[in-house]
């Protein structure tokens, strides 16, 4: 079997992101506040009832609400509360938001 580049994953390595689909959509939406949920679930690579259920659970936890503008909806991420696991719960999800924030957003 032949060695992997230096930098690359070997081939029979399982795809994994540092990110839950969670944090993905919580970056899209504090990207774009008014985008869609169309393209906040091609945005993450996830379905569209997948991105709507992971909405569905940030609102639930207060990291995000909905208003309804027209017919579209606009949602506003409360960066300043913490993150869920105890090991990162001295932290505020706006610490990981802003490191996405001036990134730029991939071409999609």
């Amino acid at each position: 079997m032949a060695a992997a580049v230096e930098g690359t994953p070997p081939a029979r390595a399982r795809p994994w992101t540092f990110l839950s689909n969670h944090g993905h959509v919580l970056v899209q939406v504090s990207r774009d506040p008014e985008a869609r949920l169309r393209d906040i679930a091609a945005g993450v690579g996830i379905t569209e009832r997948a991105a709507q259920s992971i909405l569905v659970d940030l609102e639930q936890g207060g990291y995000v609400s909905k208003t309804r503008v027209g017919r579209r909806n606009s949602y506003r991420v409360h960066d300043d509360l913490p993150f869920r696991h105890p090991a990162e719960s001295a932290h505020a999800v706006g610490e990981l938001l802003r490191i996405f924030s001036d990134a730029e957003a991939p071409a999609g």
